[in-house]
């Protein structure tokens, strides 16, 4: 009885370490920290970049009115 248990136990675990089915998460989980750690390094870089954007933005929608 313990036996079949054990023999279960070690079958499905052995299915569980084979199943792969859990790769795409993990590697959009990487891919994530990989472009929030990019933001964070270069966030006064992308600060500037966006500020620089907005004020281009706005003195050109200034002198359509």
């Amino acid at each position: 009885m313990i036996g079949e248990y054990i023999l279960f136990f070690k079958r499905e675990l052995e299915a569980f370490i084979r199943d792969e089915s859990g790769v795409g998460v993990i590697e959009v989980v990487l891919i994530l920290v990989v472009l929030i750690g990019l933001v964070i390094v270069f966030k006064d870089s992308i600060n500037s970049l966006l500020t620089d954007i907005f004020k281009e933005i706005n003195t050109l929608s200034e002198d359509v009115y």
